[in-house]
């Protein structure tokens, strides 16, 4: 079923305060959604990008600190919702972290790997099993994007725990999308988005690569969103990481290695500092 627009609609995005999820929210109020959710650990930001949106239009914004790194915390979340505005039409999960750019055995904070899995892996998989079902039941056009990375795509040095979790996260989103095909419920359309590195300061220090500039957010954001409500079932960017995909799947591992080796992938992110604050 198609969705030209989320006028009217329920839409909740995690890590909404800033970055990417500030935008996806800025948009669905300029969409004139009826209800717009946000999630996000950081208290002050949160409240001052709810004031912002609220004069955006004529919905209505609603704010809540939630840890998605906690299960509980987001199966209290999920249930306020539900009593507050009721069910959800369409789910962006966005929250997620990178931390350090060292190899993996100078690991100094282990609790890091444990948080970004939280974060980036589990979080978006407990959350949709909040909402979903009343998707599936509903019977009316519904969708969940999930913003994984490029990182899912091919390996790369100096953030292996990042790029596991979002090749997981990449796995559990597409495999629910074909589950939703597959048992006839595909008014409910997931989205994943694979981008490079965007400038929302997240990402501070990488270095884009040959043919791949760091990515505007405002593009990001744009791409992501007209996809979703399409219903596109996979969204890499630029077309460089679809290419990367696409020898990695044909080339010989060691000449794939070389290749991105001399294009700069696999050096992105010797000089990664990451957001401040």
């Amino acid at each position: 079923m198609d969705m030209d627009s989320v006028a009217g609609k329920r839409v909740l995005i995690t890590g909404a305060a800033m970055g990417l999820g500030k935008s996806f929210a800025a948009q669905a109020m300029r969409e004139k959604a009826a209800d717009v959710v946000l999630w996000d650990v950081n208290e002050t930001a949160l409240r001052e990008t709810a004031g912002e949106l609220a004069t955006l239009g004529p919905g209505t914004v609603h704010h809540r600190v939630v840890d998605v790194s906690d299960r509980e915390a987001i199966a209290a979340a999920g249930a306020a919702v539900r009593a507050e505005i009721g069910d959800i039409d369409v789910l962006i999960n966005n929250a997620g972290i990178v931390r350090g750019n060292g190899y993996f055995w100078e690991t100094s904070n282990r609790a890091d790997i444990a948080q970004t899995v939280a974060i980036n892996s589990l979080a978006p998989m407990y959350i949709t099993l909040e909402f979903l079902p009343a998707m599936v039941a509903r019977r009316t056009p519904a969708r969940v994007l999930n913003i994984a990375s490029s990182a899912a795509l091919v390996a790369n040095p100096r953030m292996s725990v990042y790029a596991g979790s979002k090749w997981a996260a990449l796995g559990w989103s597409d495999s629910v999308r074909l589950e939703l095909e597959q048992s006839g419920n595909d008014h409910v359309k997931v989205t994943t988005f694979c981008p490079t590195y965007i400038n929302t300061g997240m990402f501070d220090g990488a270095k884009g690569f040959m043919f791949t500039p760091i990515i505007e957010q405002d593009e990001a954001v744009q791409t992501a969103w007209t996809h979703m409500k399409k219903g596109s079932a996979l969204v890499v960017m630029p077309w460089t990481s679809r290419f990367n995909r696409a020898i990695s799947g044909l080339l010989p591992l060691r000449v794939r290695d070389l290749y991105l080796d001399f294009v700069g992938v696999y050096h992105s992110m010797e000089e990664f500092t990451g957001r401040k604050g």
